[in-house]
């Protein structure tokens, strides 16, 4: 489902999708089943599709749910601070 807003990376106005900070692939595993509650795996952000696919082409599923489970440790990251650079500049579809 896609919704016409702000991006939270790259804050491009255009149609978002929601992000899991906890990829879905990972709520089965037992670690995450115990350690966190079904609101918790459920959060996310919205972000664009570039944005969205930067992300996951960058890290995989794992990492990203041991080192970039939260809006601000995405944001702090060198490489998807690039990659939301080099976003920025492209045009938004219509």
């Amino acid at each position: 489902m896609s919704k016409i807003n702000q991006c939270q990376l790259c804050e491009r106005q255009c149609a978002l999708t929601f992000h899991h900070l906890i990829p879905r692939k990972m709520h089965r595993r037992t670690y995450y089943k115990k350690h966190f509650d079904k609101a918790q795996l459920q959060q996310g952000v919205m972000l664009c599709r570039l944005c969205h696919k930067g992300i996951h082409t960058l890290y995989d599923e794992m990492t990203l749910a041991k080192q970039f489970n939260s809006l601000q440790q995405l944001q702090a990251d060198s490489s998807i601070s690039q990659h939301v650079d080099w976003v920025r500049k492209q045009k938004i579809a219509p």
